[in-house]
């Protein structure tokens, strides 16, 4: 029944949002138990955390014979990200940005946005593929966290306001931290198999493909510890930590979120996101480059395109005329 997999779309989605948020809180206690950094604990266990719905989502897809919503995922949260986050985001306050941040994070976005329409182009991503992608991520966080350390330009000072987000986390007991991280974990996993049912069945008995499913319900759903984050720091006006948010969990949804899954089960790609969606992903990345270039300024004009660019997405997504126009009807 509809109603039965509408139960499971929300429980999952509340699983997600509460385990997630459980597991960066248990994981950061631990790791400040062990004496890491904050600021490695967010560029690392903080970006895992917020991107732990959308990882356990896309392999629970894909295990259950769901390479749509695994890939739609993954694609629809990089354009949730662009359009609907960082629109929300600018829409609450300005963001200015410094060029200095984005000579490194910049480039990396766009070079893991090629990377994306090659993998979905090529119609199956494999676990080589997958392979390669969770490589360059390690090599770009890695590098990331390096360079941080020796110098002390904007992006530093970026990710050093994000350790001062981490900072914010309070500290506690061993045995509560891995209750928190351990429960966290098996909320997650149990969130996303309810998640991944419902958005199935929902699929199933309005005639909607699973891509459709998943390039909006369920990616609008995962990334909503991104809005969190984005929407919390522009009211704080820690307008380099939105930012920085946005472009490193564009960066892990890409070469980790499907890497990892693809490593798990090779994904074989709806024709529909080869033929659209993905272009709107290359399309949201580079017209996040060029507004962030502009000016060095996302301000609210700016972030009303991005919003109203995302309610034209998702109307072509649930409108078969519209679909028909851009050339989906069919597929």
């Amino acid at each position: 029944m509809p109603l039965t997999d509408i139960a499971f779309l929300v429980a999952g989605f509340v699983l997600l949002l509460a385990g997630g948020e459980y597991l960066v809180r248990g994981s950061v206690s631990i790791a400040r138990s062990f004496g890491i950094s904050p600021m490695v604990i967010g560029l690392t266990l903080v970006g895992f955390g917020t991107s732990a719905p959308e990882l356990m989502a896309s392999i629970n897809a894909a295990l259950k014979g769901a390479p749509g919503i695994a890939v739609g995922n993954v694609v629809g949260s990089n354009i949730a990200n662009v359009f609907l986050v960082l629109g929300i985001a600018a829409l609450i306050f300005p963001l200015a940005t410094r060029r200095e941040a984005y000579r490194r994070d910049g480039p990396a976005l766009i070079l893991a946005t090629v990377i994306l329409v090659l993998m979905v182009l090529s119609g199956e991503i494999g676990r080589i593929a997958g392979a390669i992608g969770v490589a360059l991520l390690v090599v770009y966080t890695s590098f990331t966290w390096w360079s941080d350390r020796r110098s002390l330009d904007a992006g530093a000072v970026m990710h050093g306001q994000e350790a001062e987000e981490v900072d914010e986390i309070p500290q506690s007991s061993m045995p509560i931290a891995l209750l928190m991280g351990f429960g966290g974990l098996a909320a997650v996993l149990y969130g996303a198999d309810l998640l991944v049912d419902g958005a199935i069945g929902i699929a199933r008995n309005f005639g909607l493909s699973e891509a459709v499913i998943g390039l909006t319900i369920v990616a609008i759903g995962t990334s909503l510890p991104e809005v969190a984050t984005a929407v919390i720091a522009a009211w704080r006006r820690h307008a380099d930590v939105a930012f920085g948010n946005i472009v490193g969990s564009c960066i892990f949804n890409i070469l980790g979120i499907l890497g990892v899954t693809a490593l798990v089960m090779p994904l074989a790609v709806p024709p529909e996101i080869a033929l659209f969606d993905v272009w709107v992903a290359a399309f949201a990345a580079i017209i996040f480059v060029i507004f962030a270039m502009t000016g060095w300024r996302i301000g609210r004009r700016e972030g009303a395109v991005l919003s109203l660019l995302y309610v034209a997405y998702i109307a072509i997504q649930f409108s078969p005329g519209l679909r028909g126009m851009v050339g989906l009807g069919a597929v």
